[in-house]
């Protein structure tokens, strides 16, 4: 099939199956996004969830640059904790953790950890998928530490 020809059939297909940007469940109860993709079936592959990935990271710095003006002078280690605390709670969820915060911009990283330690979030995250690692508690002592975990 030429590139006019796929063209043209994405147009088609577009036309007949619709583009939705969000997940719905089609006429049969099929969990379905895109352009009919049918996500009970064939799921995503390995690029489009690095593909979503990326996007999701670059909104997540950008929210931060907006909402901390003082995120870029952290060193790198500290941003990737805010970082990955703002992607599973949103900028605005993030802004809701006044004591950590506090003390990241003061430079206070046993505080700002202990404060973290001590959210109601903490207790929340828990372990990750397949019970692998405790979030909150490898995010406080990154905080605290500076360093990645080992």
């Amino acid at each position: 099939m030429t590139t006019d020809d796929r063209a043209q059939l994405k147009t088609l297909l577009i036309r007949h199956e619709g583009l939705r940007l969000k997940p719905y469940k089609d006429t049969r109860g099929i969990l379905t996004i895109g352009v009919g993709r049918n996500l009970d079936r064939n799921g995503l592959r390995p690029s489009e969830v690095q593909f979503m990935l990326d996007n999701d990271v670059a909104d997540v710095l950008a929210g931060l640059d907006r909402v901390l003006p003082w995120f870029q002078q952290l060193d790198a280690v500290r941003q990737r904790v805010l970082a990955d605390m703002a992607f599973n709670l949103g900028c605005e969820g993030l802004l809701a953790f006044k004591r950590t915060l506090a003390a990241v911009e003061r430079g206070e990283w046993a505080a700002a950890a202990a404060a973290m330690e001590a959210s109601l979030w903490a207790h929340q995250v828990g372990d990750g998928p397949g019970g692998r690692v405790d979030r909150a508690e490898e995010l406080a002592q990154m905080m605290e530490t500076g360093r990645d975990p080992a």
